[in-house]
C-alpha cells in the first residue's frame, strides 16, 4: 500500500531563507516516512491527496487551481503572519482562501481569535519548534542584544534604530542586527546608523545555522515586529537559553504567553531602550525572563510539532471517505 502523498506550497523556497521556507522544509522532514511529499511554489496540477498551502494571499491561485481540480481531496491552509493579522480584512483572494480550505492552521495560541468567526471551528492550533540547544556562558562586561529580521517594514527595525540612538551614551550595551536588505531605504538608514553609533551593527543576511549561533551567543533577542503569525526566530531563541523582549502584539503573546516580563509597546523605541537598559543594570530582571523563556520551551520541542502535524493530516484524510483506505496511522515509525 503506498503512501498518501501530499504537495506542500510555499511563498518562498530556499533563496528565500525566510520563515514560511524554514516551515515548508522542517514540516517535509516531520512528514517523511509517513507521506511521500513534493515542495512547490506553485501548484500546477497534480494527484496528490492532500495540500497543504502557507500564506493565504501569497498561495491563493494555487488554492483556487486545486479546489477546481480536486473539490473533494482535502486542504490545510497555514496562515502564517500578514495574511492572518492583515490580508483577512481586506483581501478577497485571502478571504476565499480560508473559505476553501477544509483546516485552518495558526501558529501562535492567540490565532484562533483573529480568524472570521464563521472559520474558527476549522482551525488548529500548530506551534513551530526548534531543537533545543545549550545556553551559553555569556561575558558579565557587556549587554549584547540581537534583532533577526530582514529590514521591511513588517519587522518594525526602525524602532530598534531608534532605541540604538537613544542608547548611544551606553558603550556596555551592544546592538547587533541580522537581515536582508529587502527595503532599500531602510538599509540606508541602518548603514547610517552604525556610522553614527559604532555599538551598533547591521550585519546583513547571515545563513541560518551562523545566525542561531549568534542567537546563542546574545545575552537578548530582541523581536520588535509589527505583525507576525508565530516567530519561528522567537522559538530559536527560547530553545537556545536566550530571553527575548518582543513588542507586544498578538503574535508574540501567543508564544510567550499573556504573563511574559519582556513585552515593549509596538513601536515604542524608548520602552525597548528602557528594557535594554533594565537588562544591563539589573541581572535578576534577565535572569527572571530567562527563567520565564525555559518554563515556555517544552511547548517548542520538534516532537511536539511533528505530533501535532501528523495527527492533524491523519484526521483531515480520515474524514475525506475517498481517502480513507490508504491513510497513515500517525504514530510515529
Amino acid at each position: 500500500m503506498k503512501a498518501p502523498t501530499v504537495v506542500i506550497v510555499t511563498p518562498a523556497l530556499a533563496a528565500a531563507n525566510n520563515g514560511n521556507w524554514q516551515t515548508a522544509r522542517r514540516w517535509a522532514g516531520f512528514l517523511a516516512g509517513h507521506y511521500r511529499v513534493r515542495l512547490t511554489d506553485a501548484w500546477d496540477g497534480g494527484d496528490e491527496d492532500l495540500m497543504i498551502a502557507l500564506h493565504a494571499r501569497r498561495s491563493a491561485a494555487s488554492v483556487a487551481a486545486w479546489r477546481a481540480a480536486a473539490p473533494c481531496r482535502p486542504l490545510v491552509l497555514v496562515l502564517t503572519g500578514t495574511d492572518l493579522y492583515r490580508d483577512l480584512q481586506h483581501d478577497a483572494s485571502a478571504q476565499r482562501s480560508v473559505e476553501r480550505a477544509d483546516r485552518l492552521v495558526v501558529l501562535n495560541e492567540m490565532g484562533l481569535a483573529e480568524l472570521p468567526p464563521g472559520a474558527r471551528a476549522k482551525g488548529v492550533i500548530c506551534l513551530q519548534s526548534s531543537p533545543a540547544r545549550k545556553p551559553r556562558a555569556k561575558t558579565v562586561r557587556h549587554l549584547r542584544a540581537l534583532m533577526v529580521g530582514h529590514l521591511r517594514e513588517e519587522k518594525s527595525p526602525r524602532t530598534y534604530f531608534d532605541a540604538a540612538r537613544q542608547l548611544a551614551g551606553r558603550s556596555d550595551i551592544l546592538l547587533d542586527h541580522i537581515g536582508g536588505a529587502l527595503d532599500a531605504a531602510l538599509a540606508d538608514q541602518a548603514r547610517q546608523l552604525a556610522a553614527d553609533c559604532p555599538h551598533y551593527r547591521w550585519l546583513g543576511a547571515l545563513a541560518h545555522e551562523r545566525t542561531r549561533a549568534r542567537i546563542q551567543a546574545a545575552h537578548v533577542l530582541v523581536h520588535a515586529s509589527r505583525m507576525e503569525g508565530g516567530a519561528h526566530v522567537v522559538i530559536e531563541a527560547v530553545t537556545s537559553g536566550t530571553p527575548v523582549i518582543a513588542s507586544r502584539i498578538s503574535g508574540n503573546v501567543g508564544l510567550l504567553g499573556a504573563d511574559y516580563g519582556g513585552y515593549f509597546d509596538w513601536g515604542d523605541a524608548a520602552g525597548l531602550a528602557t528594557l535594554l537598559a533594565q537588562l544591563r543594570d539589573d541581572a535578576a530582571k534577565l535572569a527572571a525572563l530567562q527563567a520565564q523563556c525555559a518554563a515556555r520551551a517544552p511547548l517548542f520541542a520538534p516532537d511536539h510539532e511533528r505530533r501535532t502535524l501528523l495527527d492533524l493530516l491523519a484526521s483531515t484524510l480520515a474524514s475525506t471517505p475517498a481517502l480513507t483506505d490508504h491513510t497513515p496511522d500517525s504514530t510515529p515509525a
